[in-house]
């Protein structure tokens, strides 16, 4: 395994970067103040352009590009921090909420700076409350260090954080249902265009980004947009968390340098399967994301190598399932969860949903037919692409992935009358 150098999360586990004077000397705040000294909001929009950072909370869209979109119009403008992970498998933006806060406020108020926005909105998901009463606290501090609110360090640049707590709803995480949420409206998708930059929260021009994204910031401000897009692929490029899950020896949080090997990420990191194992499938992106196979372990966890294996690296979820994994079990619970979150706006999804958890239900108690395993494989062209927004197109992915891959065992709920992985069943049949 090459050495590489943690950005994001150093010092975690080792100080507590909750502390204004630890985080300083982990070398926090020192892009803020170089910015404000030293730096226009335009200097700043191209220097993360120039860094080719791309947004970590799943679609990987430009941030600078992004940053662009903003009308120049004289209005208001909001940045919005997306704060709400609930994507299966995910748990990065969880962790640096608790153990980097500072880190986080920084990027905020960078970001703000870059996009003269003084109005800043963190949205953070409910059952996040330990997390909530640290950013709280740290937010505190920062406030009364004077790198939040008014004249910031003297630069005449003022800004302050309003923090918003969800509810609990995965859909909110969808960034114009965040916003209608912020609002006080029912968490429901918004018909686009017009896109956040121009009609965003209350109507104003809006930027919403991932908690990862805006912990990039700081970064890329004091070492540069060259050294951040140096690391792992030119269309992909920095640092990036994924959040290892499943039937692994070491599960966790890993920072890594884009493009690493899916197979050095398994083994050299998460110490590979459990003794006696084979592996069967993974998640690259979370529950949202195609499966990726044995064959595929070379392939570069980024962007682009991912999207050519037809998943994606979405939120960077990373689920392994070894030979024990019952693949229509798996299915089942994936889209039961999608099921329950659904908004219910969109025909295809909050119909398609149950349908589709309905059949995989009777598969797995042995009630399926060979109708349904032919419903299965048709029913992605009407569900998906027909809604408006992702949750919908995020039902079939895993499940078509794994059904193409392993046919048989879905075949064999069906002629077996049940599933082949049921532990009764095995006693029986040895």
């Amino acid at each position: 395994m090459a050495t590489f150098e943690p950005v994001l999360t150093k010092g975690v586990g080792q100080l507590d970067l909750t502390d204004v004077a630890a985080y300083r000397k982990n070398g926090g705040f020192v892009a803020l103040e170089k910015a404000l000294k030293d730096m226009t909001p335009e200097s700043i929009i191209a220097e993360v352009t120039a860094s080719n950072l791309r947004g970590r909370g799943g679609a990987g869209f430009p941030t600078g590009k992004k940053w662009g979109f903003l009308p120049k119009d004289g209005r208001p403008r909001y940045l919005v921090c997306n704060c709400d992970e609930a994507e299966p498998g995910t748990f990065k933006d969880h962790m640096l909420l608790e153990q980097t806060p500072l880190q986080l406020i920084e990027g905020l108020i960078l970001s703000a700076y870059a996009i003269n926005a003084a109005h800043i909105v963190v949205y953070i998901r409910g059952e996040f409350l330990e997390g909530y009463r640290i950013f709280m606290r740290a937010l505190s501090a920062a406030r009364e260090a004077g790198y939040v609110g008014d004249n910031l360090l003297g630069s005449g640049y003022s800004a302050d954080i309003l923090v918003h707590r969800g509810a609990g709803a995965y859909i909110c995480g969808e960034e114009t249902a965040m916003l209608e949420s912020i609002e006080g409206k029912r968490g429901e998708p918004r018909l686009k265009p017009p896109f956040p930059a121009n009609a965003g929260l209350f109507g104003m021009p809006t930027v919403v980004n991932n908690v990862e994204t805006l912990c990039c910031i700081p970064h890329i401000l004091t070492r540069g947009a060259a050294w951040f897009a140096s690391i792992g692929p030119p269309k992909s490029p920095g640092p990036k968390i994924i959040s290892v899950s499943g039937q692994v020896q070491k599960p966790g949080n890993y920072e890594i340098p884009m493009g690493l090997p899916a197979g050095e990420l398994l083994q050299d990191y998460a110490g590979g399967l459990l003794p006696g194992r084979t592996l069967k499938a993974i998640q690259p992106g979370g529950g949202s994301s195609a499966a990726i196979f044995a064959e595929d372990l070379h392939t570069g966890i980024d962007y682009d190598s991912l999207a050519a294996k037809q998943t994606m690296l979405g939120s960077g979820g990373f689920v392994v399932m070894d030979d024990t994994t019952c693949m229509v079990r798996a299915s089942m619970t994936l889209v039961r969860f999608f099921e329950y979150e659904s908004c219910g706006q969109c025909t295809p999804c909050r119909e398609g949903g149950q349908w589709v958890h309905r059949i995989l239900r009777r598969l797995e108690a042995g009630e399926g037919s060979d109708a349904d395993l032919l419903v299965l494989n048709t029913i992605n062209d009407t569900l998906t692409g027909t809604n408006l927004c992702p949750l919908g197109d995020s039902i079939m992915p895993f499940l078509l992935s794994v059904l193409r891959r392993f046919p048989q065992e879905f075949a064999e709920h069906v002629t077996l009358a049940g599933c082949p992985f049921d532990p009764a069943r095995r006693m029986v049949a040895a």
